[in-house]
């Protein structure tokens, strides 16, 4: 397979829609357009020949190995788990100072993960559109998405940073269960809030570069970034004697270092750098559907875990572990939806509908066979994993009832997820915000509350979790089937 043709600057300029060419014309007097250019050639030719399979608009694009699937998702997948990899240094080196400061990050991250939330939604409302772009020659544009979602980024998280300076108390006070812990926790979210900004521009530079199928500079800022995290919380905690400060700074510098080389990336690659308020619109009317979508899941498992609390302590305890695997396992699948946007954007954007739809059925397979490999692993498992959580045998009591519903909705849920990255890389997000809005208030929610209203026990919630899956299975598969999904060009109308 060959590296992608890259345009002229002429040619790429004439490739692009009318109302992009405006703006990308205003810049080239200052010689914006031919520094992007040079720059998106020799960006290019790292890019390998398995991951870039696309060219000029309306070109045919070579088919998509499953190697080039691999290439993308397997740094997206360490990217991914960082994170929350370091969420459990930091839990651990805190819990050794005493209930109350582990309490406090607990009450206190509950309310940093709304900011991880919105970062997530950004970066995956950016790589469709950048990869479209960049499928269609003009990498220039692709960049420009990812400068306008930085903009975003950057006014996003210091609304957020400086919100949390006046909220914190009242917030940590709603959540927190007795005034000590509330006070800890409000003192670590004003320092750690700081951060934001940074977070929320690495989601923004995860979101672009996807788009132009560089996934090895993100895993080398984000892994950078929390590896040095780690190292300096448990120094600033212990030797230093900061305490519960210390871990609030180390998450503040871990943010502040991977938003930081995000955007250098960002100047490195364009000058271009001036806000333009109509692609900021449009990429919020995106986030939108995205940000609606994301608040129906939110809704669906806190009301799940809010039934399984009312079946007794055993089965919200044992619901608690199967739904936390049940996100160990969505990280993982997500790494392969990441790729799918990527690519299926990308080959949009060339023109080529037969690459896209051909890219949307390996990625369906992978999918559903890494969904098959979770189910095995976890059946095989089903009496040991448990009890790596608790030695209560009331709550493997409550798993063994859980246990069957999460091996057997896993290869589903694989198949699910893949074409949701599919349907984001398309840009059809429309429909996925009124299919999931549908499949959890006429699916979901009524299905848990029966169950709760007859008695039946943590079985009923994740029968409940099964009519999700389920629904949400069958309407993806129909509209992966049905090419609707596949509209060309730089970028989408319809």
């Amino acid at each position: 397979m060959s590296p992608p043709a890259r345009p002229s600057p002429s040619t790429a300029a004439s490739a692009t829609p009318a109302s992009t060419a405006a703006d990308i014309s205003a810049a080239a007097t200052t010689g914006d357009v031919a520094a992007a250019s040079v720059t998106a050639d020799v960006a290019a030719a790292s890019v390998t020949a398995d991951v870039a399979a696309v060219g000029n608009a309306g070109a045919s694009a070579a088919p998509v190995t499953a190697r080039g699937i691999a290439r993308l998702a397997l740094p997206a997948l360490v990217v991914l788990a960082a994170e929350p990899l370091y969420v459990l240094v930091d839990t651990a080196v805190v819990g050794h100072l005493g209930r109350v400061p582990l309490a406090a990050v607990a009450v206190s991250g509950t309310v940093m993960s709304v900011a991880v939330w919105l970062g997530t939604l950004m970066a995956y409302g950016t790589t469709g559109r950048a990869a479209r772009r960049f499928g269609a020659g003009d990498r220039a544009a692709a960049v420009v998405e990812g400068v306008q979602t930085s903009w975003l980024a950057l006014a996003a998280g210091v609304l957020l940073a400086l919100l949390a300076q006046v909220g914190a108390g009242p917030l940590a006070s709603a959540l927190a269960g007795d005034p000590v812990t509330a006070d800890a926790a409000a003192g670590w979210l004003r320092i750690a809030a700081l951060g934001v900004p940074g977070l929320l521009l690495a989601a923004a530079g995860n979101g672009w570069m996807r788009g132009v199928q560089d996934t090895r500079r993100p895993l080398f800022f984000v892994l950078g970034a929390n590896v040095l995290s780690a190292i300096l919380c448990p120094l600033l905690v212990y030797p230093a004697g900061w305490g519960l400060t210390g871990s609030a700074v180390a998450n503040v510098v871990a943010q502040t270092v991977s938003g930081g080389c995000f955007l250098a990336a960002l100047i490195r690659e364009t000058r271009a750098l001036r806000p333009r308020p109509r692609i900021i619109l449009e990429q919020v009317k995106l986030g939108r559907d995205l940000l609606i979508r994301g608040a129906a899941f939110q809704a669906c498992f806190l009301s799940a875990t809010a039934v399984a609390a009312r079946f007794g302590v055993a089965a919200v305890g044992a619901h608690q572990i199967a739904l936390q695997l049940w996100f160990f396992s969505a990280l993982a699948l997500d790494a392969v939806a990441i790729a799918a946007q990527s690519l299926v954007g990308a080959a949009l954007g060339g023109g080529d509908g037969q690459a896209a739809r051909d890219v949307a059925r390996r990625v369906t397979i992978a999918g559903g066979i890494a969904g098959v490999a979770f189910a095995v692993l976890a059946a095989a498992g089903s009496r040991v994993v448990p009890g790596w959580f608790t030695p209560d045998p009331s709550v493997h009591e409550q798993a063994a009832v859980v246990w069957p519903w999460f091996v057997g909705l896993m290869p589903f849920a694989g198949v699910v997820y893949a074409l949701d990255g599919v349907l984001i890389g398309a840009g059809d997000v429309r429909y996925l915000r009124n299919l999931t809005l549908a499949s959890a208030l006429l699916g979901f929610l009524p299905a848990i509350w029966l169950a709760y209203g007859l008695d039946l026990g943590l079985g009923g919630v994740w029968a409940g979790l099964g009519l999700f899956i389920l629904i949400r299975f069958v309407t993806t598969v129909w509209r992966w089937r049905s090419g609707r999904w596949a509209v060309l060009g730089a970028t989408r109308t319809a």
